[in-house]
């Protein structure tokens, strides 16, 4: 006899899922236990875990890569700032999986640097050196503590952030971040004498085939680090042709901690403040989006409260990142693809992820490695990297209904506002200084106008569609819902 179905709420949205009891017998481990809370032995917990830090290990580092040459850190410190990536990264693994109280998901969930921030941090802190990473610094530490402070409430309002804003947002970060991989592309620096050379572009235009070549050729595990492995064959490739710096490497220390401030005291600028707690909400988001796919995989929904911890574990991590010189933290999406395609779903596993990274924090010759990888190789891998977090955001504003009402009117306004720090860098150059950090982020710009009009043109003062005869009669005689309305208040 086939098994009765039985049916859950999903505490997020109210409404039901079917799940058959067969299945929820399969969900347990050999022993009663979920396969989430499943221990594995040490080794295969050792393995798995660092495959988790490999798919996710060029990601963490590209964040201060950026940012560290940008407000104007010598290889040096941005190698350290690195290794302070690896380590905050790690130390926010842990609060998500191992958790305490009620912060983290517990659930197996990679936390690193968010791409999100990294423009706005740029338009903070770009050529002011130390002080422009303390004011950084002041700035996540705020944004931090808000989002914790917000995450039990947040965690109610996801229905304000449909696809049609968090595919905007998504593809405005890929998108912003591509004229960095095209800079790194010509060389990173437009005063040297090879900027924009014929050595430097071909070296980019060779990792980026070898990048495609090794994610169409390679399965399984190295598939997933296809991008790692064409940085580090790109960069044999580059040294012949002499575009390899070994400087970083060798002044380097084997062992070290990333001092708690080791760029100065955290700075507290308005502007700046205002432009990382945006970036915090969209990582909110992203992060919300991400446990209830993982959820789903790994066969433990993600209700309110499993939200709600997973929350306090980002923001949490965020405000403790730049004790340590570390930025802000959220979901790495490429390590849920991971669970799914291996379908080992414990979280101590994720866990043993994130004392790797913890350690390789500790040893700042390990991020001084990365620091070989010359800036033409970076920005082939680079143009795959962004662009697929671009194309993330077109897959999710594909489930959008941009047939429906205003939708395609937000997404064209919202992209349209968001570029234009893009297309045209001096467009604001007439406004205060202060509003600048704000304007210049396309991602933030573009944020507040997607979630602006998608409340004016699909919530505020909003009548219902009155449905036909025909479609109430298809619906069983009920009307069907509108799914972009809000719930009636009663």
């Amino acid at each position: 006899m086939a098994a009765t179905p039985r049916f859950r709420k999903n505490a997020v949205d109210g409404s039901t899922e079917e799940a058959s009891t067969a299945e929820g017998n399969a969900a347990e481990g050999p022993v009663g236990k979920h396969p989430v809370d499943e221990k594995l032995p040490p080794l295969r917990m050792f393995t798995s875990g660092l495959q988790h830090v490999a798919a996710m290990y060029a990601g963490v580092v590209a964040p201060p890569m950026i940012v560290g040459p940008a407000v104007g850190l010598s290889a040096k410190e941005t190698a350290f700032l690195m290794g302070a990536s690896l380590f905050t990264a790690g130390i926010a693994t842990l609060l998500q999986t191992l958790g305490f109280w009620r912060i983290g998901a517990r659930l197996p969930f990679v936390n690193g640097v968010s791409f999100a921030g990294v423009t706005p941090m740029i338009a903070i802190g770009k050529d002011r050196g130390h002080d422009g990473i303390a004011v950084i610094f002041g700035a996540i530490i705020v944004a931090g503590l808000l989002g914790f402070v917000l995450a039990p409430y947040f965690c109610k309002l996801v229905r304000f952030f449909p696809p049609v804003v968090t595919g905007t947002v998504i593809t405005l970060i890929g998108v912003s971040l591509l004229p960095v991989a095209f800079n790194w592309s010509q060389g990173g620096n437009a005063t040297a004498d090879d900027y924009g050379s014929t050595t430097n572009i071909t070296m980019a235009a060779v990792t980026l085939v070898i990048v495609l070549a090794l994610r169409k050729l390679l399965r399984g595990f190295l598939q997933q680090i296809a991008i790692l492995l064409g940085l580090v064959v790109g960069t044999l490739i580059a040294v012949p042709a002499g575009i390899t710096d070994f400087g970083a490497l060798g002044d380097a220390d084997v062992v070290g901690f990333p001092t708690p401030f080791h760029f100065g005291a955290p700075q507290f600028e308005i502007a700046a403040i205002i432009s990382m707690c945006i970036v915090m909400l969209v990582c909110m988001t992203e992060s919300t989006a991400d446990m209830l796919a993982l959820g789903k995989i790994v066969g433990r929904p993600a209700d309110e409260r499993t939200i709600e911890g997973g929350l306090r574990a980002d923001t949490l991590g965020s405000a403790i990142s730049p004790l340590f010189n570390g930025f802000m933290c959220s979901a790495f999406a490429q390590n849920i693809g991971l669970v799914a395609m291996t379908k080992v779903r414990s979280r101590f596993v994720v866990a043993a992820g994130g004392v790797i990274l913890v350690l390789l924090g500790l040893v700042p010759v390990a991020a001084s490695v990365i620091a070989l990888v010359p800036l033409p190789v970076l920005g082939g891998a680079g143009i795959v990297l962004f662009g697929s977090v671009a194309a993330s955001g077109i897959q999710t504003l594909a489930t959008a209904a941009l047939e429906k009402g205003e939708n395609a009117l937000i997404v064209a306004a919202a992209v349209g506002v968001g570029l234009i720090p893009i297309a045209a860098p001096g467009f604001y150059h007439a406004f205060p200084e202060d509003l600048l950090v704000v304007l210049d982020s396309g991602i933030s710009t573009g944020c507040v106008v997607a979630i602006v009009l998608n409340l004016a043109f699909n919530h505020w003062g909003r009548t219902p569609d009155v449905p036909s005869e025909a479609e109430t009669e298809a619906a069983g005689g009920e009307q069907p819902k509108d799914p972009m309305a809000l719930p009636v208040a009663h």
